[in-house]
């Protein structure tokens, strides 16, 4: 059964950065799509960045939202997806989750982003 643990969340002001990890363990992530996933307070889920199976071309896609300050890569040795994200806004404070995409292993705990001054 495939575990994912995310971490490197926290409280940042606007403006600011932070790099998300996904640890993924029982899966190969590089066979996958993977895609991280925000959950803002009393709104569903959404996808902020997916990168493609590496056998695929690894490429990326994001949202408006996000596009250009959003960044997912890998570390296939480590299996290991990250979320660079830049120039943070007061509306991107919400719990990211990794997954692949589309969404079909069990969701971690996520990490809760905070965007305030």
């Amino acid at each position: 059964q495939v575990q994912l643990v995310e971490s490197g969340g926290g409280l940042v002001q606007p403006g600011g950065s932070l790099r998300l990890s996904c640890a993924a363990s029982g899966s190969i992530f590089s066979r996958y799509a993977v895609g991280w996933y925000q959950q803002a307070p009393g709104k569903e889920r959404e996808l902020v960045a997916t990168v493609a199976a590496v056998a695929s071309g690894g490429s990326t896609y994001y949202p408006d939202s996000v596009k250009g300050r959003f960044s997912i890569s890998r570390d296939n040795a480590k299996n290991t997806v990250y979320l660079q994200m830049n120039s943070l806004k007061p509306e991107d404070t919400a719990v990211y989750y990794c997954n692949f995409n589309p969404p079909r292993a069990r969701w971690g705990q996520g990490t809760q982003v905070t965007v305030s001054s």
